[in-house]
């Protein structure tokens, strides 16, 4: 009896033992199959972390396009359409593209967003910093006041900084950003940027649809919104290969420059000469400045130079008399003044507040502000060195005709005459609410 309860007892160990002392070839295939059955998700990577965290690093270099692209018929229309009949328009932006796109990609780099976002400014406003919606958007980026100031970008009577490609580009990161955080999709996040995240969002509601394709077949965005992806991806297609659409794309000059810090409020021809460049070359290099002056509220004011020229601007500019440092004011005409009261006023003339502000027949209009040149020391300034040819750069510009706008009203808001107006837009009687109209405006009066 003893003997029997032994033997089961035995029989019982060989059978629990013996599976664990099989053959190793077994064992792995045991192994594996253990592994199968594991979920991917909590798998030990295979790979070295070291190699992964490289492969991150190159990602966006090894991908052609770093927002996904679509090629549908929209888009076709689109490559068509730059291809033919808007070939010119699409050469000039290309050309143009090679001054600032390499900045502007940098600047997406250090956000870690997709540098092709760079060509949002060419279907914008073909990376032209003075560009100018009808409904006065402004800058590369394009940029409303109510945007451009939410996102930093300083806008006065002084300087615009939507017209900035440095600090407007910087701003627009920024907004991409939030858009896409928002949506969680580039194309949705792009259409935002043309009509507003709000009305992308009703649209989405409405839709039931994440899928900006789905909307673009929906009537609840703009036909401009529908096609906005279209026409950014046909732009993006052309722009990293022009060659394989008949392009040939001629380098603009690179946007370099020094940069020196300008203490008080100094003349642009004054600087430019101080630097041995053109008025026009510093005015081209800071766009963000609506006058012929730095900001006088500045007193830290970074202005750029051509490249090479700081030493020498800096050299010649602590070597300038008192009297040719112009300090300036910002005079508002009350009504009953006139230009030469105006001069007294400020112990300057009226023939040199009429050059520097581009008077037409040395008129003035009450509620309007003068620049005004002012002796800190009530001496007359030396102004000969400010040549008034000069003055004036002129940019056409679409202008939406508002509720209430009439010839005259226009005309006068812009300092031009209604003959002007007439003369722009083959010889219109009258205009109505919603109608664009061709201006041409000192760029400085933007």
């Amino acid at each position: 009896m003893r003997y029997r309860i032994t033997t089961i007892i035995l029989l019982a160990c060989s059978a629990i033992i013996l599976p664990y002392l099989q053959s190793p070839a077994r064992a792995e295939s045991a192994a594996q199959a253990a592994e199968l059955s594991i979920p991917r998700e909590l798998k030990q990577p295979q790979q070295d972390l070291a190699q992964i965290d490289e492969n991150i690093e190159g990602y966006f270099e090894a991908k052609p396009y770093q927002i996904p692209m679509v090629l549908n018929d929209s888009v076709e229309n689109h490559l068509e359409y730059f291809k033919t009949r808007g070939r010119d328009v699409f050469q000039k932006w290309l050309d143009r593209s090679t001054r600032y796109i390499p900045m502007m990609q940098d600047i997406f780099r250090e956000k870690n967003l997709p540098e092709d976002l760079v060509y949002v400014a060419m279907i914008e406003s073909g990376f032209n910093p003075y560009a100018i919606s009808w409904a006065r958007a402004v800058g590369p980026w394009q940029f409303m006041p109510h945007t451009g100031k939410l996102y930093g970008l300083k806008i006065d009577w002084w300087v615009d900084e939507r017209k900035d490609p440095i600090k407007a580009t910087h701003a627009a990161a920024e907004h991409f950003k939030d858009l896409h955080n928002l949506f969680g999709s580039w194309p949705l996040a792009l259409a935002s940027y043309n009509a507003g995240a709000g009305k992308v969002q009703r649209a989405v509601l409405r839709t039931r649809s994440e899928d900006f394709w789905d909307l673009k077949d929906s009537r609840y965005i703009r036909r401009e919104t529908k096609n906005y992806i279209p026409k950014f991806m046909a732009a993006t297609i052309i722009a990293k290969n022009p060659d394989a659409y008949g392009f040939t794309v001629q380098p603009a000059g690179a946007f370099v420059y020094d940069e020196v810090v300008i203490t008080e409020s100094t003349d642009l021809r004054l600087i430019a000469r101080c630097a041995g460049t053109t008025y026009e070359t510093v005015k081209e290099l800071n766009p963000e400045l609506k006058r012929w002056v730095t900001p006088p509220d500045a007193t830290h004011y970074i202005l750029r130079l051509p490249s090479g020229t700081k030493a020498a601007f800096t050299a010649n500019y602590q070597n300038l008399p008192a009297d040719q440092k112009v300090q300036w004011e910002r005079h508002l005409v009350g009504k009953g003044a006139t230009l030469a009261g105006i001069a007294k006023q400020y112990n300057t003339t009226p023939q040199a507040i009429s050059d520097i502000n581009g008077l037409k027949k040395n008129r003035i209009t009450p509620g309007n502000h003068l620049l005004i040149p002012v002796d800190a020391n009530s001496k007359q300034q030396e102004l000969s060195f400010l040549s008034p040819e000069q003055f004036g750069k002129k940019q056409q510009i679409l202008y939406r005709v508002r509720r209430g706008d009439n010839l005259t009203r226009i005309a006068t808001k812009h300092e031009v005459t209604v003959a002007d107006i007439r003369q722009w837009n083959n010889g219109i009687r009258s205009v109505r609410t919603g109608q664009k109209i061709k201006l041409v405006v000192d760029v400085d009066r933007i």
